[in-house]
């Protein structure tokens, strides 16, 4: 099953002319989520030939213009290629009043209901769940209400070991019970304890979004074990006067949150304009957490399936 993330845009404020601003896509099973959709995001899907018609969640971190100008378009766009499916879109409850203000505004005859689900960003909690995967909200620290998102592929049903299934000739009522969670009961009041027959062949993987944010402590118990890190790296530490100024983190910063929090691999972006080359913010974090990468425009980072045994 496909697990993977595609980077659309990995500026900050001001795009450049390699870099759009925020907006990343995470195919989990062939389900699209578009996670923050700044300015260019329409053109970026065509550009990868992602298809817009396949998302429909959006999740929005918070209300500033590169993370949001982008959404307006797409619904539009959505619009004028005949969608009828319902777009369900994930933000703080303030972005609603401006969205519907828009829509109103700029749409006539929206072919589609635009469902809006307002996030409490300063709480943890899962803010969707579709059987297979979740996303829970991660409370950030920026100067306006902001969340991150995680999300985590659900576990599946666990596997019975065949020659357990022989041994003692399970039907197939018992192995369906035995999958559920049940001990085995034979007709000779024999016992045998449910975790002796199953076994999970891998385990669910998880990626993590965090844009824009301080240095926070709370994200380390949050991000446990995470899989894939996507954390932002707007400054350089010489510049960490200015990062704390803006609310956003360094280089340095989002690999100490890696490190602590045990993230497999950390992909840092959202930088900012002033740097002709992101090279030494690359170098920072790499000196704190070595498996990062600072990202591009267009890059696709696969999350590959871990096989347990």
């Amino acid at each position: 099953m496909t697990f993977s993330v595609t980077i659309l845009g990995s500026s900050s404020a001001l795009p450049t002319s390699t870099r759009f601003p925020s907006a990343h896509v995470l195919n989990a099973h062939e389900r699209l989520f578009l996670i923050d959709c700044a300015e260019g995001t329409q053109m970026q899907l065509r550009q990868m030939r992602i298809k817009m018609s396949k998302i429909s969640n959006i999740f929005i971190s918070h209300r500033h213009g590169d993370h949001t100008l982008g959404l307006v378009g797409l619904i539009s766009t959505l619009n004028l290629i005949g969608r009828k499916s319902d777009l369900h879109i994930y933000a703080p409850a303030e972005l609603e009043e401006n969205l519907t203000c828009n829509l109103t505004f700029f749409i006539e005859d929206l072919t589609f209901k635009v469902i809006f689900h307002a996030i409490e960003p300063n709480k943890h909690q899962v803010i969707y769940d579709d059987g297979k995967i979740t996303v829970e909200s991660l409370p950030l620290r920026h100067r306006v209400p902001t969340s991150g998102f995680l999300f985590r592929e659900k576990r599946n049903l666990p596997n019975i070991r065949k020659e357990l299934i022989e041994k003692y000739s399970l039907t197939l009522a018992e192995i369906s019970a035995i999958k559920h969670g049940n001990d085995f009961n034979n007709s000779d009041g024999l016992v045998v304890p449910n975790c002796e027959f199953t076994y999970y062949a891998s385990e669910p993987r998880s990626y993590a979004y965090c844009s824009d944010t301080l240095y926070s402590e709370r994200l380390v118990g949050l991000l446990k074990d995470v899989d894939l890190l996507y954390h932002e790296a707007t400054f350089a530490n010489e510049d960490l006067k200015l990062a704390k100024l803006t609310g956003h983190s360094t280089a340095g910063q989002a690999a100490t949150i890696a490190k602590k929090s045990g993230a497999k691999r950390l992909i840092i972006g959202h930088f900012s304009s002033r740097y002709k080359s992101v090279e030494p913010l690359l170098n920072e974090a790499k000196l704190i957490f070595e498996d990062t990468i600072a990202v591009e425009d267009g890059q696709i980072f696969d999350v590959p399936v871990k096989r347990n045994g």
